[in-house]
């Protein structure tokens, strides 16, 4: 009687299904495992040496300028450009994302000329282009068309090389930023965007309800990554006088000509930053990497198409 009551709890009780990368696989080491890892420790080793008894870094002076204000002041710089830059081109990425995936042929073509442009220049051109738009147009009016309501601004004033910083990291990122985002939106079901519109959502509601959040998964990590990018990519606002990071080692080091160990310092920090935001960005891909994970079970799996099914490719509109 004992054993049947046990029988019947083991078979109640749930088994949880491990998907495959769940599962801990026990490799044996062998040999060349052992090899790489001398070599590895010997490359490291080596390379540590060398940086502690070649005389020609300077250390001392490396220390000496590594808390100095104009390094935090261009590092603080640095920090605001990479925020501002990023949020402006999430924001003008989504609303190319929607462009590039709606159905009216000059929407879509114009985010695809858009994207093509910034995403085919280098985007220190770019940020030169920016700095020089003076030269094209000097003068420029904002007002009401067809009235003589307007205003005149002078380009020259306002395009200043911290602006022109700033416009040129935004519309280059900007690009980037609507593929991955326009990814995230591919990622969404049909069925969501038809159980949208049953609920009789609007196109700006079903975006911002149902479709938005869904694509969290795909896009934060990758918008992470970019972050990344844009942080070291403000380095080269520094051809255009900011006073980030870098130009602030430029200009101590045109003084005192130090210059590897100044370049040191800016080293030293770009990668302290990245190695902070590397931080939040590997928690956010593991949070998401869990949730994206569908753990299968006998009802979801007769659900699937069958092997060799076609899986029709659509692309809902969003608006």
């Amino acid at each position: 009687m004992s054993t049947d009551l046990i029988g019947t709890k083991t078979r109640s009780r749930p088994v949880s299904q491990l998907l495959a990368e769940e599962k801990k696989r026990i490799t044996p080491k062998r040999p060349r495992d052992y090899v790489t890892w001398a070599v590895a420790i010997a490359i490291v080793a080596g390379l540590v040496w060398t940086a502690v008894t070649n005389e020609n870094y300077r250390w001392p002076v490396v220390f000496s300028y590594f808390t100095t204000q104009s390094i935090l002041n261009g590092l603080l710089i640095t920090l605001v450009l990479t925020a501002v830059s990023m949020a402006l081109s999430t924001l003008l990425g989504l609303v190319l994302a929607v462009m590039r995936m709606s159905h009216q042929r000059p929407v879509s073509g114009l985010a695809q000329l858009y994207i093509a442009f910034f995403r085919g220049t280098p985007v220190l051109v770019q940020l030169i282009f920016w700095f020089n738009i003076a030269a094209l147009y000097p003068h420029i009016s904002i007002g009401i068309p067809f009235t003589d309501i307007s205003t005149p601004v002078n380009v020259n004033a306002i395009m200043t090389p911290l602006t022109a910083a700033v416009v040129g990291l935004t519309l280059n990122q900007a690009a980037y930023m609507s593929e991955i985002i326009r990814g995230g939106f591919a990622s969404v079901p049909r069925g969501q965007h038809e159980a949208a519109e049953s609920l009789g959502m609007s196109g700006f509601t079903k975006l911002r309800r149902v479709i938005i959040p869904q694509t969290m998964p795909s896009v934060v990590p990758a918008t992470g990554n970019q972050v990344i990018g844009m942080l070291k990519e403000t380095s080269l606002v520094s051809v255009l006088g900011v006073a980030d990071l870098l130009n602030s080692a430029q200009s101590i080091y045109a003084r005192n000509y130090q210059t590897i160990p100044l370049l040191i310092v800016a080293s030293l920090w770009y990668l302290i930053m990245t190695l902070v935001l590397s931080v939040p960005q590997s928690m956010i891909e593991r949070r998401f990497s869990r949730s994206t994970r569908v753990r299968l079970t006998p009802a979801a799996t007769s659900a699937e198409p069958e092997a060799g099914q076609p899986v029709p490719a659509t692309r809902e509109s969003l608006l």
